[in-house]
């Protein structure tokens, strides 16, 4: 029985099953998932995103200092979304708008070239169920997350952001 129980735990292994990883929102965790409706109705989960490098991406098109911090992230995504990391191939941003207006919210990607796929809100300003999961009191704030949803880094702003991917990438 015992020879058993061993060998299932390395088969386990081997096909990268966790049963002991820590949802939450610290450096180490696996983010937890979101699930939203994109600008144009669709819907989309962060787990979509999946075998990249993730910045998760809480922002408002009516917040100042988002739409300042807006061109770094454009600039980091122009310049990292093909190359490959050690935890990640590719890298993309997920977007969750605090907004509360989806005319508003659809003009800031538009005005701030934010031209990747992964776009949500639920667009419920400052109640957001998504910004509630994450604890995200106050904007822009974001999240690094691994090829497998793990949470590496917190709270990247203009140059930190680039430091961070070229320190991941191979």
């Amino acid at each position: 029985m015992k020879k058993i129980v061993v060998l299932l735990a390395i088969v386990l292994m081997g096909t990268g099953i966790s049963f002991g990883q820590k949802i939450g929102i610290n450096i180490g965790d696996k983010a937890p998932e979101l699930i939203g409706t994109s600008p144009d109705g669709k819907t989309i989960k962060l787990s979509d995103t999946r075998g990249k490098l993730v910045l998760l991406d809480f922002w408002a098109a009516w917040c100042g200092p988002c739409r300042r911090e807006n061109p770094n992230v454009v600039k980091a995504y122009n310049a990292y979304n093909d190359k490959k990391f050690t935890n990640g191939d590719g890298f993309v941003i997920f977007n969750v708008s605090l907004d509360r207006s989806a005319d508003s919210w659809k003009a800031g990607i538009t005005q701030d070239k934010l031209d990747w796929p992964y776009h949500i809100s639920d667009l419920k300003y400052w109640q957001s169920k998504h910004a509630a999961v994450y604890g995200v009191r106050s904007i822009p704030s974001n999240f690094l997350l691994d090829e497998n949803g793990i949470i590496i880094e917190k709270q990247l702003r203009g140059p930190s952001l680039e430091a961070a991917l070229k320190k991941y990438e191979k």
